[in-house]
């Protein structure tokens, strides 16, 4: 099967996987809504103020929206440090791209920053700055003459995470214990409806971001043969690796801006993708969109029914989810000498 033709049907089957997943998160929820309930709202035919219609068009659909935007834009983000890197354990979680990015989202919250259009704008730069500098930090630790060390990345990422957790915990410390809650909320990893600014805001963002890792998946692939390899056949490495570099560390902080620092969907879903499609970037950046859409909803979804009408945290699940698959990884298929 040709390339073209296996990203056709692979993004018909994850498409409709997400379809099936999106109608089930709308259909199923702690409220107890009928289907034909759901069906008259999304149709327009239930009263402005009835319980069905906020609960479908103000909570449900705009909370499906957040989780495929997060989801897509952490595994393509996933994608983007993996292919970057040349190292199939580099995702965002795991290299404290996302703890940066809480960092600098924690930082104006106790700044004061509400929940006005402009000061979302902010606290979303805030988070894009923070994951700028800690990717950056792991990026200077691991560069070594002879490329980036696999072992020192992974420890360095480690270190960095260690360090902006502390610094969040060090800011948190001096929150008036009134607000404190809802930081520590957003701190767990929640999908939750947003304005629709916000939302809009988040959206642009997330496309934006795929769009400048998308448009040179075909320079990823050239830049696993290695930085020479890739200057040989015309590929500027330095280039590159600053537009893929700014346009994954531009998911990871919206995502983390909007939704929080949720981990392991760029390990997982990456992962899966591989083993049936291969390793060309072609194929993966836009699969990996849909796909993570996708597994974040489930997940999402799985969240808000398991403990109904108590709600878990996302992030909580996809950890209990990741850190397995992580230490499989490791183990197994891409043992690390330190």
């Amino acid at each position: 099967m040709t390339g073209p033709r296996r990203l056709v049907v692979a993004l018909a089957t994850l498409g409709l996987l997400l379809a099936v997943v999106a109608a089930l998160s709308l259909f199923v929820g702690s409220a107890g809504l009928s289907p034909r309930a759901v069906a008259r709202a999304l149709a327009g035919r239930a009263d402005a103020d009835s319980v069905e219609r906020i609960v479908t068009l103000g909570l449900r659909l705009p909370r499906i929206v957040v989780a495929m935007l997060a989801g897509g834009g952490l595994a393509v983000a996933g994608v983007a440090f993996q292919g970057l890197t040349r190292n199939p354990l580099a995702e965002p979680s795991v290299l404290g791209i996302s703890s940066g990015a809480a960092f600098g989202v924690v930082l104006a919250q106790v700044g004061g920053l509400g929940a006005s259009t402009l000061d979302t704008v902010v606290v979303t730069a805030c988070a894009f700055a923070g994951a700028l500098v800690a990717a950056g930090a792991v990026y200077a630790i691991a560069a070594a003459p002879g490329g980036l060390s696999v072992g020192t990345m992974l420890l360095g990422g480690v270190i960095v995470s260690i360090f902006f957790s502390a610094a969040i915990t060090a800011l948190i410390s001096i929150v008036d214990f009134n607000r404190l809650g809802g930081v520590i909320h957003w701190l767990l990893g929640n999908v939750a409806p947003i304005p629709p600014a916000s939302l809009a805001l988040f959206g642009v963002l997330a496309l934006l971001g795929a769009w400048l890792i998308g448009a040179r998946a075909r320079e990823l692939n050239v830049l696993a043969l290695g930085e020479e390899a890739a200057l040989q056949l015309g590929v500027d490495a330095e280039a590159l690796k600053r537009r893929v570099f700014l346009g994954a560390a531009l998911l990871t902080g919206s995502v983390v801006a909007f939704a929080g620092p949720i981990g392991f969907v760029g390990l997982i879903v990456p992962h899966l993708l591989r083993g049936v499609l291969g390793q060309d970037h072609r194929l993966l950046v836009p699969t990996a969109l849909v796909g993570g859409a996708a597994f974040l909803l489930a997940a999402d979804t799985l969240a808000r029914n398991i403990v109904a009408p108590a709600e878990l945290s996302v992030g909580v699940l996809t950890a209990f989810c990741g850190a397995p698959v992580f230490v499989y990884l490791l183990r197994t298929r891409y043992r690390v000498a330190l």
